[in-house]
């Protein structure tokens, strides 16, 4: 896989994010990428090669390991990184139609023509949608890895040993042995420790860009509120003016 270029991809949607995303992305390439890519690869390695079993029985070994390791970790963090990366370019993609749009805008009615968008990364409209669902889309798929994480591996723990009971071809009970299970055990927490800081920060963008929309549409009730009730106050002085020039006409004169 081309690291470097889903670097330079998720780079450009630096310019149309929030500081928490701009922290989400730094985590997400120094924390995860970039330790998966130098460290964890070379760590786990051919796992199954060093998964030693005290039985002869030809194929207890490759039973006993797809038994108790369904995904390797190491596959499994690539998809994750991967699946939790792509809910970004919706908004690339969304600001791309923009700009598409604003293109072709300008070509059918002329340069000087009104714009369709005073701004065409600017989150208001569609576009803060598109963002909103792109963060909900990320935090499902942090929390669905993390779970599985747990569920296949209890509490994320690598034992030395793990016992093959019942499996066929294993006869009887199989001792196994993980090889480095300290150093994979140490990589697990860091890696979890990573995607749950990425939640944390992706649940504080998604308040954020409810909250400031909120304050938005309060202080633009305000300001119309505000504006009806001027606009009624000056009516209504009107009308009291000219009722009273009413009056004064009618009143008769002393000669």
């Amino acid at each position: 896989m081309d690291w470097k270029t889903l670097q330079t991809l998720l780079s450009g949607i630096n310019k149309y994010s929030t500081a928490f995303s701009r922290i989400w992305l730094s985590v997400v390439f120094v924390f995860r990428m970039l330790v998966y890519v130098v460290a964890a690869e070379r760590v786990w390695g051919d796992e199954q090669k060093d998964f030693d079993c005290n039985t002869r029985q030809p194929g207890c070994a490759n039973v006993c390991y797809d038994h108790f390791f369904p995904i390797s970790h190491i596959r499994l963090w690539a998809l994750q990184l991967i699946l939790v990366t792509c809910p970004s370019f919706l908004v690339l993609m969304h600001v791309a139609y923009r700009e598409d749009r604003e293109k072709k805008n300008r070509e059918k009615n002329g340069e000087n023509c009104p714009k369709l968008y005073s701004d065409t990364g600017k989150k208001h409209g569609g576009l803060w949608w598109t963002y909103l669902l792109s963060l909900f889309f990320k935090l499902i798929i942090e929390i669905l890895f993390l779970y599985l994480l747990h569920k296949m591996w209890d509490s994320f723990d690598l034992p030395r040993l793990v016992k093959c009971t019942n499996v066929d071809p294993c006869p009887n009970t199989v001792d196994c042995y993980i090889a480095r299970p300290t150093e994979k055990r140490v990589f697990t927490y860091f890696m979890v420790g990573a995607s749950s800081i990425c939640i944390v920060l992706t649940v504080c963008e998604i308040f954020y860009l409810i909250f400031k929309r909120v304050v938005q549409k309060a202080r633009e009730w305000k300001k119309s509120t505000k504006h009806s009730v001027s606009y009624s106050k000056a009516s209504t002085c009107h009308c009291h003016v000219k009722s009273e020039e009413k009056d004064n006409k009618s009143q008769p004169r002393c000669v």
